[in-house]
């Protein structure tokens, strides 16, 4: 069925037709010290899926990629978790750019963005031991032949390229991705997929509005501290702002 080429990424894969949470039966494997690394749980209809504080996640069914990859990160510290979002974000985003030429950008802290419409998302839940991640559910959504969505920032990559794409291809071919940056951040390379994250950050160094604790304001963003906040200048001072603390307005 699948053509893996990846050294360990999706080499174990359970898939179910239909599931309420890729999310929520990887978490159950990863409890269990015999679930390998790199193993993939798929689906082809997610009937439950949601994204970072709950938000819903919009897939119609046998048309986009949902899925969900277990990994042992315990090299990373629980403060340095967000070296992980960085890295997933960036192998989407590479599998994303042999499709998408331009305009594509990963908006902080790690959905990916067309312009100024959503094209895939990441939940990623950490299982943590003492002062480091003993494992890490990445939770992947992406939209890719669906058309028709209920909300208007959603967007596909056949509504871009006006080009249907095999789901089984297009598997085989974000693993390898995703498993090339997970190596890069497990070699330690951190300072090259900081800046190839800001190279392609939504918004970057860019003049912008935004709200905060309901205060709309004007702000650039320039970069993220070590441990993954939004670093926005506002009226020449710098403000750092975690999930949920910060809204993009125009």
């Amino acid at each position: 069925m699948y053509n893996f080429t990846t050294l360990f990424v999706g080499r174990s894969l359970l898939y179910l037709p239909t599931c309420h949470s890729t999310n929520a039966v990887a978490l159950e494997m990863a409890t269990d010290p015999k679930t390998t690394e790199g193993t993939i749980v798929l689906t082809d209809h997610q009937t439950e899926g949601r994204g970072q504080q709950h938000n819903t996640w919009e897939a119609a069914p046998h048309q986009n990629l949902t899925f969900s990859l277990i990994l042992h990160p315990s090299f990373l510290a629980v403060a340095q978790q967000f070296w992980l979002n960085i890295a997933i974000s960036l192998g989407i985003y590479d599998f994303l750019s042999t499709h998408i030429l331009q305009d594509l950008k990963i908006k902080w802290p790690n959905d990916l963005y067309y312009q100024n419409h959503k094209l895939g998302g990441v939940l990623i839940q950490n299982i943590l031991s003492q002062e480091n991640i003993r494992r890490s559910v990445v939770g992947i959504g992406l939209n890719v032949n669906q058309t028709g969505f209920q909300t208007e920032r959603a967007i596909s990559i056949k509504q871009i390229t006006g080009q249907e794409i095999s789901l089984n291809t297009a598997l085989e071919v974000i693993l390898g991705f995703l498993e090339k940056r997970y190596l890069q951040l497990r070699s330690g390379n951190f300072d090259r997929l900081k800046q190839h994250y800001l190279q392609n950050l939504y918004r970057y160094q860019e003049v912008h509005t935004f709200k905060s604790q309901q205060v709309t304001f004007q702000g650039t963003i320039l970069g993220i501290d070590k441990i993954g906040r939004l670093c926005v200048e506002k009226e020449g001072r710098l403000h750092y702002f975690s999930f949920k603390e910060i809204e993009y307005i125009t």
